[in-house]
């Protein structure tokens, strides 16, 4: 069902069952998969996919050019995966030569009232980003991760899986996978041990990564705390997960407990 206050280009894509409410705006190069439903007012532009079953609210402006002054209208894409809740006023912009070229959003996210995803952010399944949270260019954020109100990320910061972060919190520093992180500037306040538990993870798995999270931030060195448990944690893929993500890139700051700030 499409209302008749609505643009769709004739190049455009559009799927079965999709309902487009009214004032709504799909340009030439968009392609829209079945049961997706544009409540009203929704702006969608560029090389941009939007997965099935994915709801937008009122206001949203995906697929516009991004924010960056040294895009120069090269060829980019945004890649939105399947059932995701995108609410009034959300902004997501597509990737810069820079990235990549390429937006990536997974499935099953809900990205509350003006939020933004900048131009070259990886965005994991099950990703909860809540109002008025920035993110800037080139951000990755892993599956099941919850970004409380207010925050904002810094551009190329790695979130990993079912990280937390605390509403109003200044993300600056890579935070590891299971982290608690708060504060202006974030600290690293311990371990998701609910999220874990209610991801029903074994519980001497989740008590083994606790002990090793106080190894590793036991000291500033960080990447010499995890040569000393390097091979003590090899049947844990909990605390492997952590390690492989601290190791991945050691040009990036990680966020630490507030006392090794």
């Amino acid at each position: 069902m499409i209302h008749n206050s609505s643009f769709i280009d004739k190049k455009a894509k559009i799927g079965k069952n999709v309902k487009v409410g009214p004032f709504c705006y799909i340009g030439p190069k968009v392609q829209i998969s079945d049961n997706v439903e544009l409540i009203s007012n929704v702006h969608i532009e560029g090389n941009t996919k939007v997965g099935q079953g994915t709801k937008i609210f009122p206001f949203a402006s995906i697929g516009t050019p991004p924010q960056d002054l040294k895009y120069k209208g090269e060829a980019n894409s945004l890649q939105i995966g399947e059932n995701n809740t995108i609410r009034e006023y959300v902004t997501i912009n597509p990737g810069t030569e820079g990235g990549g070229g390429k937006t990536v959003i997974g499935s099953n996210c809900l990205l509350m009232i003006s939020s933004h995803i900048a131009h070259d952010c990886r965005i994991g399944n099950n990703v909860v980003i809540a109002n008025n949270v920035p993110l800037g260019g080139h951000v990755t954020i892993e599956d099941s991760v919850v970004i409380g109100g207010n925050s904002a990320v810094q551009q190329f910061t790695r979130i990993g899986r079912l990280a937390m972060i605390g509403g109003m919190t200044g993300v600056l520093k890579d935070v590891i996978p299971f982290g608690l992180s708060f504060g202006n500037r974030n600290y690293l306040r311990g371990i998701n041990l609910i999220g874990l538990k209610r991801k029903k993870y074994d519980n001497k798995k989740i008590m083994e990564l606790n002990v090793a999270f106080k190894k590793i931030f036991s000291s500033k060195n960080i990447h010499e705390n995890l040569s000393k448990i390097n091979g003590e944690y090899k049947g844990n893929d909990l605390v492997m997960e952590v390690t492989n993500f601290i190791a991945k890139d050691k040009r990036r700051p990680i966020c630490t407990p507030q006392s090794d700030q």
